[in-house]
């Protein structure tokens, strides 16, 4: 993306440009490869019984059944999958092949032709399915950080979110909540939104936290809560003056969370004119597809109240 195109412009906050912040990983992919290799015997998936070395034997497999099915690097491919397990193996299998993951945000949200999306044809649990797969995959490519990594199909909108701004957002969201390493917590959205790939599928993995549904120490949730015990998720971005000091803000195109109260996240910077959210730094998503939609001002990023 050249300097002088307008989201790098929205994407750059005060001098430091995007992908110059120093995340410890290369791609979402090399999480994996890091984090999860290196705690191999610990458990970050806590309720599904697999060590993280399991976890990663189980990514390999998946990748080599995604091959199977004629996945290659840079394909978009769908998740609509109700179970966290497949979901998460699916997401982290796409990313080790080089892939991109699909996501809609209610099921009749459908691609347009023009995207060139795979669907996948299977039921029941992922890794049974792959269970004779070899578990040892060697990637052919391996995405650099600002390709993209999601692609989130809304109702009137199709964001595209990189590898890059998902993982800023998660080290921003991981300092946000002081989230420490072995530290229990639980986030109960389900695999439809770039809000569960951030909260759910990358932070656990990120900052090695354990995260289970089993007496969490930090619980974030869309219902209400107590500020002893977690963090309130809300989208409802106008009213943001009004927040409480445990309600996180949350925007697509800014790849999941964008303001802790009225505090932005690391990295970001916005402000509210009216009925506008405007929208800047390196979580902010790669673009519409509808680029037409795409509106900016004075180098930020503009979204309407819907």
């Amino acid at each position: 993306m050249q300097p002088n195109n307008p989201i790098y412009k929205a994407q750059t906050i005060g001098n430091i440009e995007p992908i110059e912040y120093m995340v410890p990983y290369p791609s979402t992919q090399a999480i994996i490869e890091g984090q999860i290799i290196k705690y191999k015997n610990e458990k970050v998936f806590k309720d599904y019984g697999l060590t993280n070395i399991d976890f990663f034997n189980s990514i390999q497999r998946i990748s080599n059944w995604l091959n199977d099915q004629g996945v290659v690097p840079k394909d978009k491919v769908v998740i609509d999958d109700n179970s966290f397990l497949n979901s998460i193996l699916l997401l982290y299998g796409l990313w080790h092949i080089g892939a991109i993951a699909v996501f809609l945000e209610k099921e009749n949200h459908y691609p347009k032709k023009k995207l060139n999306v795979k669907c996948l044809d299977y039921s029941g649990n992922l890794i049974k399915i792959t269970e004779s797969q070899s578990s040892h995959f060697i990637p052919k490519y391996k995405p650099l950080l600002n390709e993209d990594a999601v692609v989130l199909v809304s109702n009137d909108k199709t964001v595209f979110l990189s590898h890059y701004g998902l993982l800023v957002n998660a080290n921003g969201l991981q300092k946000l909540l002081s989230l420490k390493q072995q530290q229990s917590f639980f986030c109960d959205i389900k695999p439809k939104t770039s809000f569960w790939v951030v909260l759910c599928a990358i932070l656990p993995i990120y900052a090695m936290a354990t995260f289970t549904s089993k007496s969490p120490s930090i619980l974030l949730t869309y219902d209400n809560i107590d500020v002893k015990d977690g963090f309130k998720l809300r989208e409802d971005w106008v009213n943001i003056d009004n927040y409480e000091i445990n309600e996180l803000a949350l925007c697509k195109e800014n790849s999941a969370v964008f303001a802790l109260n009225n505090s932005p996240i690391h990295l970001t910077d916005y402000k509210i004119i009216e009925d506008e959210l405007w929208l800047k730094g390196h979580s902010l998503m790669n673009g519409y597809f509808e680029k037409d939609k795409m509106v900016f001002k004075n180098d930020y990023f503009i979204i309407k109240e819907e």
